[in-house]
This record gives C-alpha cells, structure tokens and sequence, in this order.
C-alpha cells in the first residue's frame, strides 16, 4: 500500500496505546481502545468500529515506522449490516503512527488504505475478517471503482478533501488526547509547523 510518510524505523515502546474513532461520513469519533503489551485490550465495550480501529492498528499500522501512539484515522463511506457473518464497512482509511516529544505528538508514520473491511458480529463482540483494499499504481482507479462501485463518486469526494481530512484527524487526536488525559497541546507532521489542538472545544 501506499505511504504517506515514514521518518525513520523507531524502537516500539513497552506500552502501545491506540485510538479508535467512530466515523460516518460527517466524522463524528466516538470510540477509543487501549491496548496493551501483546495486544491485550483493556475492558472497553466493543464495536463494529472499534473493530476496524483495531484492525488499522494491529495489521496495517504495525507495517510502519513505529511510534508511541497509533491513532487511525477513518472516514465511513458506507456500510451494509444485513449479514452478520460478513458486515461490509467501506471507507478511507489512515493510519498514523506518533511519538510523543514534550506536549507534541510528532507524526513518525502513516498511510492511506481506502477499501472494504469485511466484519463477523459474534457473542465476544466485532472481528474484521477480511480487508479488500484498493491497488496501488497503475490499476488504482479501476481497482477503487471496482470496490466502491456505486459509492465511487462518495468515496472520491471524501478521498479528495485534504482540508476536511485534517480537520476530521485534528478533532480525532484532540478527542484521543483528552479521553487519555495526554499532556499533549499539539500535533507535528515531519517539514510542518506544530498544529494546535482544540481541547477546550467540542467539535
């Protein structure tokens, strides 16, 4: 897959915490997920989202550069729930990868994975079984049209907005930031000023 930027290959510390958000295409984060040494989750009620945060952090996140905190950053296109055995989410999905430098969470790593996660409901909770991700290179719009089909135009207006992309990831760090009382003011991409974040503020 694609990679939006990777510094440098970094020691993973003891503790991984990860931040999981609840997205429709309006980007409202809701859920959030500790995750211990071996991924062991701390009790947290489980979710179809919460399942794909999971999912971004533990099986794409961890095929970048490594940082202190994982916060993905999702965007639902659409979903379809009529089958419990293969609930189909598709959506923009990012991953970030961040250390933590004072009150500033400095981006280490991420990427882009848009697609389709494929979801088993069952009595412990949500498991994603399956991801059917868009191609890179040559065959990426006939791959994207191919998995979004009538979401396509959806898809491509979300993909699009970098303005809208970045505030959605600015609220869902802040959201992250406060629920696990950071001492974290801030947010740095690699080249780019430090970003402040909207603590005081509800989104």
């Amino acid at each position: 897959m694609k990679q939006w930027m990777s510094v440098a290959i970094l020691i993973l510390c003891g503790i991984t915490i990860t931040g999981c958000k609840n997205n429709t295409t309006n980007t409202q984060p809701e859920n959030q997920t500790i995750v211990e040494n071996e991924n062991n989750v701390i009790e947290e009620e489980e979710t179809l989202l919460s399942a794909i945060d999971r999912y971004m952090v533990n099986e794409i996140g961890k095929h970048y550069s490594q940082g202190d905190v994982c916060i993905p950053c999702v965007t639902i296109i659409g979903t379809d729930e009529s089958n419990d055995d293969d609930i189909k989410v598709w959506g923009d999905f990012w991953v970030f990868n961040y250390n933590q430098v004072g009150d500033t969470l400095k981006t280490v790593s991420g990427g882009d994975h848009p697609g389709l996660m494929h979801v088993k409901k069952t009595e412990e909770g949500y498991e994603v079984t399956a991801f059917d991700a868009v191609v890179d290179g040559a065959g990426n719009l006939e791959s994207a049209k191919k998995i979004f089909g009538e979401k396509y135009d959806a898809f491509h207006a979300i993909n699009s907005d970098d303005k809208k992309r970045e505030e959605n990831r600015m609220h869902i760090i802040s959201d992250y930031v406060k629920k696990h009382q950071l001492p974290v003011t801030m947010y740095q991409d690699y080249g780019w000023p430090a970003i402040a974040l909207p603590l005081d503020n509800k989104k």
